[in-house]
């Protein structure tokens, strides 16, 4: 099997992680980077590749079998347009888009192509979430009744000095960090069909929230409930549970979710499983079942770019495609308004 040829557009700090993954990759190797800023000249030096200022200069001398697009938000998908242009495969950090607008142009482009286009949300090539979604759809919880979930985590203050739009309208948890929540829930327990949210700024009193309270209705008729704050002192967010990125701390007793159905329940990270042993004698008076499902921990990044050499070699279906990510992106958009305005907000399906 040959070697694919992949390039990186961003030479910035996800762009840098992607680059050490293709470097340790036996199915792929680096083509080029892509990218205009005077420091990517130092990154492409290090890794012994031509540096292209556009993907247009990059196609132009010579097509790779894919690259991966770690730009800034706004510019996802003029360039995945061109890549789908130039039928080059391509893996699109998230969100998809930078509005929803631009979101439906680019998935009414790609329903057209033939071009495979992978949504670089992660943590859907998460073993953990993996195993989830087997013990679910394995029925060991029954019907989906319930489910429970929570971002808690402390921002400190030079997370917004270094970048003070994030006190503003749109800087806060809600567009930047619950997108990564709403991917993991759709996941497990399928699509959200409404929803409604409380917002609150009153512990930093920045213009933008800092708290916020979500109700959310499935498909199956589940009902959800999940709590996000960059305020709280907290480990209940899946950074510091999931331990998949080792640079946050982890606490072994803490889970960020909780999967309630009619014959068990999930905890997750910890997949500790709670179920009746007999279905007949389920009550409140009768003891669970109690164990914890087996996992093989790997990196979901590298998983990740192991999924997408098999989609540019047709050998799998993108996981998260663009329909995926911009559902994440209706869904926040639509906590957003319900926020602002009050009320349920019915999220738009296609």
């Amino acid at each position: 099997m040959s070697i694919l040829r992949i390039a990186i557009a961003g030479a910035g700090l996800i762009g840098q992680r992607h680059l050490e993954l293709i470097q340790a990759s036996d199915s792929c190797q680096l083509a080029a980077l892509v990218d205009p800023s005077p420091a990517a000249e130092a990154v492409a030096q290090r890794a012994g590749v031509p540096l292209f200022p556009s993907l247009e200069a990059l196609f132009e001398a010579g097509r790779p079998d894919g690259i991966i697009l770690a730009t800034p938000n706004q510019l996802h998908v003029a360039q995945a347009l061109t890549c789908l242009q130039a039928e080059v495969p391509a893996l699109i950090e998230k969100p998809v888009a930078h509005t929803l607008e631009e979101g439906e142009r680019l998935l009414a482009a790609a329903r057209r192509s033939k071009v495979p286009l992978l949504v670089g949300h992660h943590r859907a090539h998460s073993p953990i979430l993996e195993r989830a979604r087997a013990l679910i759809g394995e029925g060991r919880l029954g019907n989906l009744v319930a489910v429970m979930g929570s971002a808690l985590f402390y921002k400190p203050a030079d997370y917004f000095d270094a970048a003070p739009w994030r006190r503003q309208a749109g800087g806060g948890p809600v567009l930047i960090n619950l997108i990564h929540e709403i991917g993991n829930l759709r996941s497990l327990c399928g699509e959200v069909v409404a929803v409604q949210a409380l917002a609150s700024s009153a512990t930093r009193g920045f213009p933008v929230e800092d708290t916020v309270s979500i109700s959310l209705r499935f498909a199956s008729g589940a009902l959800g409930s999940f709590l996000l704050s960059d305020t709280a002192a907290s480990a209940r967010s899946w950074e510091q549970t999931s331990r998949e990125n080792r640079d946050y701390p982890s606490y072994d007793d803490e889970d960020c979710y909780l999967i309630a159905g009619t014959q068990g329940s999930l905890a997750v990270p910890s997949l500790r499983l709670k179920c009746y042993e007999r279905l007949e004698e389920r009550s409140w008076w009768k003891p669970f079942t109690c164990e914890v499902a087996a996992l093989e921990r790997e990196d979901p990044l590298a998983r990740q770019l192991a999924h997408f050499c098999q989609v540019i070699r047709g050998d799998a279906e993108p996981l998260v495609s663009v329909r995926d990510g911009l559902q994440n992106l209706r869904v926040v958009e639509a906590i957003a308004q319900a926020a602002r305005e009050g009320g349920v907000v019915e999220v738009s399906q296609d």
